[in-house]
């Protein structure tokens, strides 16, 4: 038996009933798989993290990995499919945590999920603005960074307040373009036979290469670039057939994700050579602009208008990730508003089935954690997007590890239907082997954020900080619902259609 939170599906309610229904039936495996490859933002994955792995990582067996923690994710989501199969909720790690250890530490997990989202989408601003801004200057136009942020969260608002269909053909488009232009380089490299030094399979993919140098900073930054791919879940109230695509979209997503960027990282060290690229990454570092390791050579291959297009697609490439961060984070706001966790008029949908009042949320919270960093006039790249992104992994990872948790608890509590691979070995596996990539993370936390050890300790601090929060201010809000005679077991079971709920819940907004 599944369990869902969607609310009925209906269309003529009461002219003064305000409606909290998403748009039931309306994306497919190939629509969810935008939102999540825009969420990775490709080309930003590749410009921004592999000139790091080569370089301080492991060289030229960055390629492989990507491999490994392609591998770590599959693993992780067997069980994670496993759970989007019986519960149906746009709220995913909330919603699964929930249903195996109660409302509170579900609340502690969304929470969690809302810091990490929110944090990486602040980031993407900060990149997406410094990006624009230079290209802007490049044409003779000087524009403040986060002014042209600011203006993209206004556009952005209003995309997200319109159907979701249009909202996967616009992604559709701008990751289209990017994996493009990153197919035609990789396709290019690898029938001209590669750079000086041929094309290598073991130079990249043997174990000696994957652990040469310091292979757990080129996972860590693996793991950055995959960042999103769980939100396959957070759309099963508006998936055409949730049972089935989540789980394709799942998989799809995290193959293609994974091989893609172990490709093209690995003609990019073919390009320039196994025993060469840590030196030129390190050059390209050092030089000021990281991007000229990834963009120098398509400039090379192709002229100074693979460089002008590329730069282009950068921002869109940025911008598609934003979009997608603010259509997830809605979602989770609406769950939590439709399982009483916040105020009920946060699940209030439009005529288009969007939920409106989530989204308008969500922007604020993009400007509250944004407009500091330009009032400071801080560098928007290497603190803004450099300190962000890593917070957003560390919370992810700690989500990941929850979560893999969970799907063990609830199957032992509720067995039924899959077998022991899938509730009890690939979860426990992948719990084992995400602690050990959060532990890398952590070991390697100053390097990632690019700041001091001070920074470092701050920004951890925060995960469980805001899980305690969660959880707190979820227990205050269960007191107060039982106290108007409306509270609901703590069996992680969805609070929609609990009688007396709704009422309860208006009081509390």
């Amino acid at each position: 038996m599944s369990i869902s939170n969607s609310e009925p599906r209906t269309t003529d309610a009461p002219a003064k009933e305000h409606s909290t229904a998403l748009r039931a039936g309306s994306i497919g495996v190939l629509g969810i798989l935008f939102f999540v490859l825009s969420a990775q933002a490709p080309l930003t994955g590749i410009v921004g993290a592999s000139p790091l792995a080569a370089a301080l990582g492991n060289g030229a067996g960055a390629p492989g990995a990507y491999l490994i923690v392609g591998i770590v994710i599959v693993i992780f989501a067997v069980g994670f499919v496993a759970m989007s199969r019986r519960i149906q909720a746009n709220g995913a790690f909330y919603a699964y945590v929930t249903a195996a250890f109660g409302r509170k530490t579900g609340a502690g997990a969304a929470w969690l999920a809302l810091l990490a989202y929110n944090t990486v989408q602040a980031a993407m601003y900060g990149l997406y603005g410094a990006a624009f801004s230079g290209l802007l200057a490049g044409a003779g136009l000087d524009v403040p960074w986060w002014v042209l942020a600011l203006a993209t969260m206004a556009g952005v608002q209003v995309l997200g307040s319109l159907n979701i269909e249009l909202g996967a053909r616009v992604l559709a488009l701008l990751v289209g373009l990017e994996v493009a232009v990153l197919l035609l380089f990789g396709v290019t490299v690898l029938f001209s036979g590669g750079g000086p030094e041929g094309i290598s399979v073991a130079a990249s993919f043997s174990p000696q290469a994957i652990g040469a140098g310091a292979p757990g900073v080129a996972i860590m930054f693996a793991v950055a670039s995959m960042f999103g791919f769980e939100s396959t879940a957070i759309y099963s109230a508006e998936a055409k057939d949730p049972h089935r695509t989540v789980a394709r979209a799942t998989y799809l997503s995290v193959g293609v994700i994974s091989i893609f960027f172990s490709f093209i990282s690995w003609m990019l060290v073919s390009y320039y050579g196994p025993s060469r690229v840590m030196d030129a990454a390190g050059a390209a570092l050092a030089s000021g602009d990281a991007t000229s390791f990834v963009l120098g050579p398509m400039v090379e291959l192709f002229g100074p208008w693979a460089g002008t297009v590329a730069g282009v697609l950068l921002v869109t490439s940025l911008l598609a990730g934003i979009i997608a961060f603010h259509n997830g984070i809605n979602r989770y706001l609406h769950s939590l508003a439709l399982r009483g966790s916040m105020p009920a008029r946060v699940a209030r949908t439009n005529r288009h089935r969007a939920p409106a009042v989530a989204a308008w949320i969500q922007t604020a919270a993009a400007i509250v954690l944004v407009m500091p960093f330009a009032v400071l006039a801080l560098d928007p790249v290497l603190t803004l997007f450099s300190w962000f992104s890593g917070l957003a992994v560390a919370a992810l990872l700690v989500l990941y590890m929850l979560c893999s948790i969970a799907v063990v608890g609830f199957f032992r509590r509720e067995p039924a239907g899959a077998g022991l691979w899938q509730t009890l070995v690939a979860p426990s596996l992948a719990s084992v082997l995400l602690a050990w990539v959060l532990f890398l993370v952590l070991s390697n936390f100053t390097a990632l954020i690019g700041g001091s050890a001070e920074t470092a300790a701050a920004l951890l601090a925060s995960v469980p900080v805001v899980f305690a929060a969660g959880v707190l201010v979820e227990a205050r809000v269960q007191r107060r619902l039982e106290a108007a005679g409306a509270g609901t077991p703590d069996t992680g079971t969805p609070a929609t259609g609990t009688p007396g709920l709704g009422a309860a819940r208006e009081t509390l907004s």
